[in-house]
C-alpha cells in the first residue's frame, strides 16, 4: 500500500509501482494516462458504463458502471491505491465519499471550481489573471442588465456542463437576445449562465503545466486551431514573442500553485492582437491540445500527470522536436486510414473505439517536423479534413 501525506487531499508521498491507479472515465484520456501509469509499472482500474470503453482495453480491470453509480464508485475506490479522472464532470460528492477508502491527489476543489463557470472565472480572477469581461446572469432580466454592460458580440454559456461548444449561444445583437428571451419563456426556465464578452484575439492558444503538490513545471505554449467549436489542429510551439511566452508560463504556475495542483491542468488562452494573454478555460486533466507532447516532448502530458498523482518528482519537459497534431473525427477515420502506406511521417494514435461517429473525436496524428506551416500544408492537401474547411 502507498505511504499518505499529512496534506489535505489525500496527497501521496510515494506511489510505489504496483500500486493501483483508478481512473474515472474511460475515453480516449484514461486509456492514454493508463498506458503512461503502465510504462512506470502500475496496475489499472476504470469506472466507465461502456463494457470494453478505451481505457478498460488497456487496464486490468473495469467497474462497467454509471459515473453516478456510488455503489461502483466505493467499488473502484476500494480496489485502488490512487483514483483520478479523465473529465471535470465527476460528481465531486461522490468523490468525497470515498476518500477515507483512497488517496485522490488532484482533491476536488480544483474540479468544484472548474465545473462551474463562474467560479473558474472568479479563480482566475482572483489570482491575478486576465479573463473576458463576464457576468454571472440567473434570470432574462440579468442578462438584459449584463448586455448592457458587455455589448455586442457577446457569448452565453451555461455555468455547468458544455463541451466543444454545446452549451454556448453567440449574440451578435438584439435579435439574437429576443431569441434567448423567446426560448426561456417557451421552456418556463433559463438555466444559470454567464455572459463573456468578445475577446478580439489573433489566435487560440494553451499551455499545460504539471504538478506534484509542491512542485510545478510548465510545457510550451502552442498554438491551436478550432473548427466547428471542435479542436482541429495544434501547432508546437506557438509562434510568440518571449514577453507573451513568459506571461504564459507565470499565469500557469500561479494558476497551479493557487489549486496546489496534483497532475495535469490545461489553460485555454487567447492571444490577442495587442500582445497579451487571456485565460478562456480551465481544464483539470490532461487536454487533447496536450496529445503533440507524446512525441514531441522529453515527457508527455500523461506521464507528467501520473508522477503528479503519484507524488514522484516532475522533470520539465523540453520540446524535443517542433510538431503539429490534427485530430481525426469519424468522417475523417476511412480516408486516413486509407494513407498510412503513404505516410510514414504520420503517428497515428487510434482511440478504439467500437462506434464511428461524425465530429465525435476517433484518434489523432501528429508530425514531427522542421517547418509547422510545411507540415500544415501537407496535411490539408491530403484532403482529408476538407468537410471543415
Amino acid at each position: 500500500m502507498p505511504s499518505l501525506s499529512e496534506e489535505t487531499n489525500g496527497r501521496i508521498k510515494y506511489l510505489e509501482p504496483g500500486s493501483t491507479i483508478g481512473i474515472v472515465g474511460g475515453g480516449q484520456l484514461g486509456r492514454m494516462m493508463a498506458l503512461s501509469a503502465r510504462q512506470m509499472g502500475f496496475r489499472i482500474g476504470v469506472l466507465d458504463p461502456t463494457p470494453n470503453c478505451p481505457t478498460a482495453q488497456v487496464a486490468d480491470f473495469q467497474v462497467t458502471a454509471a459515473y453516478d453509480d456510488v455503489a461502483a464508485i466505493h467499488e473502484l475506490a476500494e480496489r485502488s491505491d490512487v483514483l483520478t479522472y479523465e473529465f471535470e464532470n465527476v460528481d465531486a460528492d461522490a468523490l468525497d465519499d470515498v476518500r477515507h477508502l483512497v488517496a485522490i491527489p488532484q482533491g476536488t476543489d480544483l474540479l468544484r471550481v472548474t465545473q462551474d463557470r463562474v467560479h473558474e472565472k472568479t479563480f482566475i480572477n482572483e489570482h491575478g489573471t486576465a479573463t473576458a469581461p463576464w457576468r454571472q446572469v440567473d434570470s432574462i432580466e440579468q442578462l438584459g442588465s449584463a448586455l448592457d454592460e458587455i455589448g455586442y458580440p457577446s457569448v452565453l454559456k451555461t455555468r455547468t456542463g458544455g463541451y466543444d461548444g454545446h452549451g454556448q449561444t453567440v449574440l451578435h445583437g438584439p435579435d439574437d437576445f429576443a431569441a434567448v428571451r423567446e426560448r426561456a419563456q417557451r421552456e418556463g426556465m433559463f438555466p444559470p449562465s454567464i455572459l463573456e464578452g468578445f475577446v478580439d484575439f489573433a489566435f487560440e492558444a494553451s499551455i499545460l503545466v504539471a504538478g506534484n503538490g509542491h512542485d510545478y513545471v510548465t510545457f510550451p505554449m502552442v498554438r491551436n486551431e478550432h473548427r466547428n467549436n471542435i479542436l482541429h489542429m495544434t501547432i508546437a510551439p506557438a509562434a510568440v514573442s518571449p514577453e507573451v511566452e513568459r506571461e504564459a508560463h507565470e499565469l500557469a504556475v500561479r494558476l497551479a500553485k493557487g489549486f496546489e495542483l496534483s497532475g495535469i491542468l490545461a489553460i485555454e488562452l487567447f492571444v490577442t492582437r495587442d500582445d497579451h494573454v487571456i485565460v478562456n478555460e480551465l481544464a483539470p486533466r490532461p487536454h487533447n491540445s496536450g496529445h503533440y507532447t507524446i512525441e514531441a516532448c522529453s515527457e508527455s502530458q500523461f506521464n507528467e500527470h501520473i508522477r503528479g498523482i503519484a507524488g514522484w518528482p516532475l522533470p520539465k519537459p523540453r520540446l524535443l522536436s517542433p510538431a503539429v497534431m490534427v485530430n481525426v473525427l469519424g468522417q475523417h477515420v476511412a480516408p486516413t486510414r486509407a494513407l498510412i502506406p503513404e505516410h510514414p511521417e504520420w503517428h497515428l494514435h487510434d482511440y478504439g473505439k467500437a462506434e464511428v461517429r461524425h465530429d465525435r473525436k476517433m484518434g489523432h496524428i501528429t508530425v514531427l517536423c522542421d517547418d509547422t506551416q510545411a507540415a500544415v500544408e501537407a496535411l490539408e492537401a491530403t484532403g482529408c479534413w476538407d468537410d471543415l474547411r
